[in-house]
């Protein structure tokens, strides 16, 4: 083989790799790790590749498959006619070249097309026997999908029965969506819960479809558009416009707008057109679908190996706005770690008003040439954080100013160090008050001593008004040192004294994770607690001693060990002794019975219940819970949203199990 050939042909199988692991993380974990307009550069140079040399194309190629492999948990269903994927382009020009192709196809005739949104949500197909929901699908391969059924049946704008007159059988089309506003409350009461955040609208309904337990999945604000039919039976219609008063008859929910055209300028000024009006729908869309009307010249173009030749979507550019960089504020967290941070003129992007961006570290500012004063280019498509993307430097006056990082705190005016291999820079000084609060909001969090109604507007007043100095003196606020803080009535208050009081008692190892000690989890809080059996001995481990420990490496044993050679930290370990914080040792469990017994576990993504009952499940039967992924893991026991240690489980070879595996194992 010549070397240009070989070339071109090593290209196109790294394509095709690359593409194969962006599909699987898409469709069967509904977490991408690219963007769509990323997605689908790879996927066009795939295709003028196999173009351009036939002797390349396969058929186990990403470009003549749809989707991804269903889901081992679920039941399977077949559909009645083939869920197809859409070929997509960002060029209008493509868009007027596809009009064009269908026009040789079909000669001396007009061709209206429809121009509806493209939501961005999930692809699922409905089938409805008799007027009575039979199944709900997921797209899957395009032609067995996952039986999820008893998910849909929680969408409140989901009939079980359809309405009026229906046909024998039609196969509803449709996309499932997370409402926008329902998407923003749901985000914030996870933060408040202290679970990972959504990324965006879509990956919340993909993450909400596959869970096992409907009652989930019914706490979430989900909707569903339908936009078409697959197999139908009894059902006299011949162009898809005449299906959206059908299906709206029926008493199934379609889309909100669609537009008619007959001419290349008639869809684009369309395709204009919803662009201007979808930002009002209540649902996020990412572009225009372009369909031929007629089903009879539908049959007659036919079809690619994976898409409609009679259809193609148009994918609008990520949103992006202008505002003004009014300054960079550098953040302080728990640890120390200094974060710099874009304050913006607020603006409106992708559904909600903006006013701060992350800028990372100052590696990240040198690169972009991001200077305060700068008219700014922020994205948010979807994401949850915004990000500043470009800088007009063009609109510069000469008065912007560059960013340099303090050489001292911010807040607390100490020294700041940067770590050897470390891009961060961190306040060591350990009273600073920004790293005194979110040291509290640590310790009294769920996951830590879980002090109920110790949140982040409480910490910041007991921080002003200094009624706290450190963790310890959470044990002697009182009714009337509290009675001058703002929205804190006798209730209140009682019930905060009440959780303090509940929570001298928590067992060892949550104790050990609260004090915040430098790269200490809550699994090697665990392990640390099982070994030494009390604070006291733990604080006079040699570094030697702590390394014997599993989940203790040499730097978290050196960590440990400084910690607790601090002497301010030993001082709050005393008082909180003084106070009445005696934690608990939680005696080791038979588990002669226990399937997991000896099995060491790692728990990643979102699951149906915290983390750490689901940790201390594990551990009562006799199981390990690791924070890192090993060739010794057993099990990775793995939610919605999970992210780089299920893809080092992969690498390993390590079993990925669900929650619904995990379930079974359980009850062995």
């Amino acid at each position: 083989m010549p070397a240009e050939e070989n070339q071109v042909a090593k290209r196109a199988a790294e394509l095709r790799k690359q593409i194969a692991e962006h599909n699987r993380r898409y469709y069967e974990e509904a977490a991408p790790s690219i963007s769509d307009r990323e997605y689908d550069r790879l996927y066009k140079e795939l295709v003028d590749l196999e173009t351009k040399h036939p002797g390349l194309a396969s058929a186990d190629s990403p470009t003549q498959q749809v989707g991804g492999k269903p889901l081992q948990q679920f039941a399977k269903v077949t559909h009645r006619a083939p869920m197809l994927s859409l070929d997509n382009t960002y060029s209008e020009e493509e868009v007027a070249d596809f009009y064009k192709r269908i026009s040789k196809l079909l000669p001396n005739e007009k061709i209206p097309v429809v121009i509806e949104p493209k939501v961005d949500g999930v692809a699922v197909s409905l089938l409805y026997e008799n007027g009575k929901l039979k199944s709900a699908a997921t797209r899957g391969d395009g032609v067995v999908g996952d039986d999820i059924t008893q998910n849909i049946l929680t969408i409140k704008s989901v009939p079980e029965r359809l309405r009026g007159d229906a046909p024998k059988l039609i196969e509803v089309r449709g996309e499932v969506y997370m409402d926008k506003r329902g998407f923003e409350k749901l985000n914030a009461e996870r933060k408040k819960a202290e679970l990972p955040l959504f990324q965006n609208p879509r990956n919340a309904a993909a993450g909400s479809l596959k869970q096992l337990d409907p009652k989930i999945v019914a706490t979430r604000p989900l909707g569903l558009v339908c936009h078409g039919t697959g197999g139908t039976e009894g059902v006299d219609v011949d162009l898809h416009s005449k299906i959206f008063p059908l299906l709206k008859k029926l008493g199934l929910p379609v889309t909100e707008k669609f537009w008619l055209a007959k001419s290349v300028d008639e869809i684009l000024e369309k395709i204009h057109e919803l662009d201007r009006v979808r930002k009002n729908f209540a649902y996020e869309t990412d572009g225009a679908v372009v369909k031929v009307d007629s089903f009879a010249q539908r049959e007659r173009l036919g079809f690619t190996a994976k898409s409609p030749r009679w259809a193609i979507a148009y994918k609008y550019e990520s949103e992006r706005v202008e505002t003004h960089l009014i300054d960079i504020v550098v953040q302080v967290g728990r640890t120390g770690t200094l974060t710099p941070v874009a304050h913006l003129e607020p603006v409106f992007v992708s559904g909600s008003t903006v006013a701060r961006a992350t800028l990372h570290n100052e590696e990240e500012i040198k690169r972009k040439d991001i200077r305060i004063g700068d008219i700014v280019v922020i994205e948010k498509a979807g994401e949850v954080i915004p990000a500043v993307v470009e800088v007009k430097t063009s609109a510069r006056t000469g008065k912007e100013k560059k960013f340099r990082m303090p050489n001292k705190c911010p807040v607390c005016g100490g020294k700041i160090v940067q770590d050897e291999g470390q891009v961060a820079l961190r306040c060591v000084n350990a009273q600073c008050p920004a790293q005194l609060k979110r040291r509290i909001e640590h310790f009294a969090s769920r996951g830590a001593m879980d002090i109920e109604g110790l949140g982040e507007m409480m910490v910041e007043q007991l921080v002003e008004k200094q009624l706290v100095q450190d963790v310890s003196d959470i044990y002697e606020l009182t009714k009337e040192k509290m009675s001058i803080l703002q929205r804190m009535g006798e209730k209140s208050i009682a019930n905060l004294l009440g959780a303090i009081e509940g929570s001298k008692t928590r067992p060892l190892w949550r104790l050990i994770f609260a004090l915040g000690i430098l790269h200490v989890g809550v699994s090697s809080a665990r392990s640390l607690a099982d070994h030494f059996g009390s604070l006291d001995e733990l604080m006079n481990a040699s570094v030697d001693e702590l390394q014997r420990i599993p989940d203790v490496g040499e730097v978290v044993a050196q960590s440990i060990h400084d910690y607790f050679q601090e002497p301010r930290n030993r001082k709050v370990i005393a008082h909180l002794e003084k106070l009445g914080v005696r934690p608990t040792v939680e005696p080791k469990k038979k588990t002669r019975d226990s399937a997991i017994a000896g099995s060491t576990f790692v728990i990643t993504g979102t699951l149906s219940q915290p983390r750490d009952e689901i940790a201390e499940t594990i551990i009562a039967r006799g199981g390990k819970v690791s924070g890192s992924v090993s060739k010794k893991t057993n099990y990775v026991l793995a939610g919605e949203d999970a992210g780089s240690k299920l893809e080092k489980a992969k690498q390993l070879g390590v079993r990925v199990i669900d929650e619904s595996e995990f379930r079974k194992l359980l009850a062995r």
